[in-house]
């Protein structure tokens, strides 16, 4: 908004004031920076002392000759009680089209400005947090190392704390990069805007340079450390997790071999005792059928043949433990057999 002409008092009746009431409230969004600014012509130009005084309260001033000199930039870079900051641009050999640009780099100095500073509260939040993290994470370090001889069920515990850390450190990325990524942006548009101005030095003031360099590159430079600590946190919590899973899964293969060893070890004495409990079978086996042979022996006797029962039984006893013997392997060859086919069958 433009009003021409000037006023008896400065900033007293801004051309915001003209506007109808009610109608900057009713704007959509939220007010980012609203500034005000006057243009004098190079005849009106008061003093340094008379600007301060009438055009910023006393407050500390903050400026520079712009475009190589054509004219003259002040402001106290201080939010007033109308909620509005000030600017003042003296015309001393500008053009129309020269002066429009610098008001808008000034505006937009202050704009970026505060959108980059949006990020520093946030950092601000963030490094407490990020301290006590890297202090669990130095200790679950050191747990790591001194337990590196007897792990176990501590390193399943560890693991765990370290997916909490890591879950907790990328939740922070995501909810922060944005505005730590709009941050840098902003910032860079403000150096670049303020490159723009061509600023010389006025005796006695800071350039608008130097204020900057004072009192938002510090915090810009917050905002870039706090990011730069969370993406380092994360590749550390990373490598810390990838070191245990490693010991861990070291273990677990340790654990599977003795495993196998001791399921080979009882596999070997079943084996044994299979062959006993055969031998066994083959003895009962025998048992009965001499039995058997005994009952027919007597059956033939009793029809009156001359048979000797006991001699009869008694030559029975080797052929009868062969045949036991012989169907016993068949049986257990054919179980081997058809084991490897059950094996491939689950695989």
């Amino acid at each position: 908004l433009l009003m021409p002409g000037r006023t008896a008092q400065p900033f007293a009746d801004p051309p915001a004031a003209q506007l109808p009431l009610g109608w900057l409230a009713g704007v959509p969004g939220l007010t980012v920076y609203a500034g005000h600014a006057e243009l004098l012509h190079a005849e009106e130009e008061p003093s340094l002392a008379a600007l301060q005084a009438q055009y910023f309260a006393g407050h500390g001033l903050v400026g520079a000759e712009l475009g190589d000199g054509a004219g003259m930039a002040l402001s106290d870079f201080l939010t007033h009680g109308d909620g509005f900051g000030r600017f003042v641009l003296i015309d001393r050999g500008f053009t129309p089209l020269m002066a429009g640009r610098m008001l808008q780099r000034l505006f937009e100095i202050e704009a970026y400005r505060m959108m980059a500073l949006l990020a520093f509260p946030l950092a601000r939040r963030l490094a407490p947090r990020l301290q006590a993290i890297e202090q669990s994470l130095a200790g679950l370090t050191d747990g790591i190392a001194s337990d590196s001889a007897r792990a176990g069920d501590r390193d399943e515990v560890l693991l765990q704390e370290l997916t909490r850390l890591a879950a907790e450190v990328e939740s922070g990325l995501a909810a922060s990069q944005f505005r730590f990524g709009a941050c840098r942006a902003y910032a860079a548009l403000v150096r670049t805007r303020i490159s723009e101005l061509r600023e010389k030095r006025l005796p006695g003031l800071q350039t608008i340079d130097e204020f900057m360099s004072r009192r938002f590159t510090p915090a810009v430079a917050t905002c870039a450390t706090v990011s730069q600590r969370m993406h380092d946190l994360s590749e550390r919590v990373a490598q810390a997790s990838h070191l245990l899973s490693t010991r861990v899964d070291i273990v677990r293969e340790r654990q599977n071999s003795a495993l196998l060893v001791s399921m080979d070890r009882r596999a070997k004495l079943q084996l044994r005792l299979q062959q006993t409990v055969e031998g066994l079978s083959i003895a009962a086996i025998v048992y009965y059928m001499a039995g058997v042979v005994g009952y027919l022996a007597k059956g033939v006797h009793a029809l009156g043949l001359p048979l000797n029962i006991d001699l009869c039984v008694g030559l029975s006893v080797p052929l009868l433990a062969l045949l036991a013997f012989g169907a016993v392997r068949r049986a257990r060859r054919h179980a081997q057999e058809d084991e490897p086919t059950a094996t491939a069958t689950l695989t």
